[in-house]
């Protein structure tokens, strides 16, 4: 990504498909599907953290595996303990004055202590979406894929949900010039479809 100038590598092309992309996502995926996530950032809104049935109903949302040392080790832990962990990060998603990739590094750093949030963010970019639904997107492998498929690079060292983040802005505010607005969550979408076919196997954490 070329820091100097991030649109000079979203050219119209690359529009295109982003744009046929999200076009065919939304033709191809029930408006239902999603009413797990509305659900459970309502009861984050509300309660301004996150909760252990908050985050397997995200696991279930996402299709991951819930048989992981990771899994076992988050249930014993209290869940008093769990929502002190997660309502930092569900602050900083939401802090105003931090810019949207600056709040998404926040919030990614803020939910490390948890039993499978070291490393990986498929799951962890679910938790913060569902904290911050106007202003974060899901990061998984298709989305990288299709990242990589408009010529995007996104490198797997530290700190990479910052950097999508700042990639998804770039997206966003190309289909803006484009007479699209676009929330976080359609440019993620629209990266999901390119990423590959919909009959995608199982994904494990925290690899992912």
């Amino acid at each position: 990504m070329n820091a100097a100038d991030p649109n000079s590598q979203v050219l119209d092309p690359q529009w295109a498909a982003l744009r046929n992309a999200h076009a065919a996502y939304m033709a191809n995926t029930s408006a239902a599907y999603d009413e797990v996530l509305t659900e459970v950032a309502e009861r984050i809104r509300s309660r301004a953290s996150i909760g252990k049935a908050d985050i397997g109903s995200l696991l279930f949302w996402k299709r991951l595996r819930a048989d992981t040392p990771w899994v076992r080790k988050l249930m014993t832990m209290n869940e008093s303990r769990v929502r002190a962990v997660t309502e930092k990060a569900v602050f900083a998603v939401n802090e105003a004055s931090l810019s949207v990739p600056e709040a998404a590094s926040a919030g990614r750093r803020a939910l490390s202590p948890l039993p499978g949030f070291e490393k990986g963010d498929a799951l962890a970019s679910a938790l913060l979406l569902a904290a911050a639904p106007q202003r974060m997107a899901v990061y998984d492998r298709r989305a990288q894929t299709g990242l990589e498929n408009l010529g995007l690079s996104l490198s797997s060292a530290s700190g990479r949900y910052g950097r999508y983040m700042e990639l998804v802005e770039v997206l966003r505010s190309t289909a803006e010039i484009h007479g699209h607005i676009w929330s976080a969550r359609d440019v993620d979408v629209a990266l999901y479809w390119l990423g590959g076919p919909e009959s995608d196997p199982v994904q494990n954490l925290p690899s992912a």
